[in-house]
């Protein structure tokens, strides 16, 4: 059985999905990223970056145990240990694996950027919050565009729409997903994939508590710097 250290972010709802759509067995160790979870030693142990999500698969590749950090780099993975969501083919899988980085690289950032100022942030800054939205927004138009001829992000449902899915989060982003016909069309279907939502069941239950809860946990958050990495 896979061990996932997680907690309900969209990161984490991407290996959630995954594990789902692949029939993999897990079981899920919370890390509480408000209070500090991601800091101890046995989860740095195999996620260096003190981020969530990681895991560890007892059935590793070479039949050793392996542990993965980044949640992109896990969806990989997986994909490679299954042979789903990911194309045999070269040029399919270039296709795949340029949108999951467009993922990882642009909307994940961008849309955390738009979290964190519009909603986190202890003083609202109107240009940076007007920078984020306005970039969640081209990124958006960017997906919406991608998917006016096809159904899915690559095709076929690929981990690229297991990357994506979880970041757009309209009401969260400033955005209204009306201006973007083919994105609403892309985020309902996935959303009704029995993978997906027993996924975001199983988020639920994962973190009962919300992560920002006081003054304590934004710190732990945001409050890092160099003298964290140790």
């Amino acid at each position: 059985m896979i061990e996932v250290y997680s907690w309900a972010t969209p990161n984490g709802h991407k290996v959630h999905s995954m594990l789902g759509e692949c029939g993999l067995p897990y079981h899920v160790t919370p890390i509480d990223i408000g209070a500090g979870d991601q800091f101890k030693p046995e989860f740095l142990a195999i996620s260096p970056n003190n981020k969530i999500p990681a895991i560890v698969d007892p059935d590793g590749p070479d039949g050793r145990p392996i542990s993965v950090f980044e949640s992109g780099a896990i969806l990989l993975y997986l994909a490679g240990k299954t042979g789903r969501f990911y194309p045999k083919d070269l040029r399919g899988r270039a296709d795949v694996m340029q949108w999951l980085f467009w993922q990882m690289a642009g909307l994940g950032p961008m849309a955390g950027q738009n979290h964190h100022f519009a909603l986190y942030a202890p003083e609202k800054i109107p240009y940076a919050i007007n920078r984020y939205v306005k970039e969640t927004g081209r990124l958006y138009a960017v997906l919406n565009r991608r998917l006016a001829d096809r159904e899915y992000v690559a095709g076929d449902y690929s981990i690229a729409d297991m990357a994506c899915y979880p970041w757009v989060l309209p009401e969260r982003q400033g955005q209204n997903l009306d201006d973007f016909p083919h994105l609403k069309r892309w985020k309902a279907a996935i959303g009704a994939r029995p993978a997906v939502v027993r996924a975001y069941a199983i988020a639920k239950d994962v973190n009962t508590q919300p992560a920002l809860a006081d003054d304590r946990s934004r710190a732990v958050l945001f409050g890092q710097d160099k003298s964290t990495v140790k």
